[in-house]
């Protein structure tokens, strides 16, 4: 007997993009499109957005919140373990500190379906995490070239899904979604990161706080208040945030021209910087802003 699929009622995918501390605007998101009545049926999510949906499909995102806004630089060192070999974190601390808190399920036993993107760095193939330990597959999905050290999942060395797919649409529509509703955390960073107003908030929030803790040989990596000498050049923290965000803007732009999204949010969060974890608040609320003005295009699609 055919199916009348008109009659049945649409899936809901949520895509959450890549974007380092930026990625605490997805907690606003989602808790705003819920309390709107618009509950996704799919969660996936590339880098911190794997992080994010991964709380939200393991029905912690609430606490999950609480916890990113109680967070505080002492806190973001606490879970920070600083090597030289593979990256500046190997990313043990924190992942041990997620499974003890919060996630350590498999994915196939997660309350809505989610998946992560990260990607094979010997062949650069889009990987997508599906089964398996949730917390394995956001540890893979988060480890950003040179900051976390890269990760073997099954044989793989794996990184940052966000050198591949940093707004995973296409992930989202595999997974069955019939509606993507998309964050895009990185629409508005293009070339801003290093504005001199921008280098100064996250030379003042990082430089200085985190010399005092990490070894000698990765000081000079950290940006300070004030350009490193009298040409003006940035840090190489900052020089790399800013071509991993030129990098993720133009393959975002790519990828979503070939598969858009049916509707994107994108939070305005350039004054942000790649290691602010610490401002979990402002990020949530720009968040919460983004969300809030989506919904009449939200309503135009017929989920609200």
């Amino acid at each position: 007997m055919a199916v009348n699929r008109r009659s049945r009622k649409p899936r809901i995918g949520l895509a959450l993009g890549s974007g380092s501390a930026r990625g605490w605007a997805h907690l606003g998101v989602v808790r705003t499109l819920v309390q709107a009545g618009i509950r996704p049926d799919i969660v996936c999510g590339t880098s911190i957005g794997a992080l994010v949906a991964a709380a939200h499909a393991c029905g912690e995102l609430e606490r999950f919140e609480a916890w990113t806004r109680q967070l505080k630089m002492r806190d973001v060192l606490s879970l920070m373990d600083f090597h030289l070999t593979g990256g500046m974190l190997k990313g043990e601390r924190l992942m041990a500190f997620f499974r003890r808190h919060f996630m350590d399920r498999p994915i196939e036993a997660l309350n809505v379906p989610f998946a992560a993107v990260a990607t094979d760095l010997h062949t650069g193939q889009e990987v997508w995490l599906q089964e398996g330990s949730t917390t394995d597959a956001v540890r893979a999905s988060i480890a950003l070239p040179g900051l976390f050290s890269p990760v073997w999942v099954d044989g793989r060395l794996l990184v940052d899904g966000g050198l591949v797919n940093p707004v995973p649409v296409s992930l989202a529509r595999a997974m069955g979604a019939d509606i993507v509703l998309a964050v895009d955390l990185n629409a508005d960073i293009l070339g801003r990161h290093l504005d001199a107003s921008v280098a100064q908030k996250v030379g003042s929030s990082i430089g200085s706080a985190w010399r005092q803790h990490v070894p000698d040989a990765l000081a000079a990596l950290l940006p300070t208040s004030n350009h490193d000498d009298d040409t003006g050049m940035p840090s190489l923290l900052d020089i790399v945030a800013s071509s991993i965000n030129i990098m993720q803007v133009r393959i975002t732009r790519s990828r979503m021209a070939g598969d858009p999204a049916d509707a994107v949010i994108a939070p305005a969060l350039a004054t942000l910087g790649l290691m602010d974890f610490h401002k979990a608040a402002l990020a949530i609320e720009a968040g919460e802003q983004a969300a809030t003005a989506s919904l009449p295009a939200l309503q135009r699609l017929g989920l609200l």
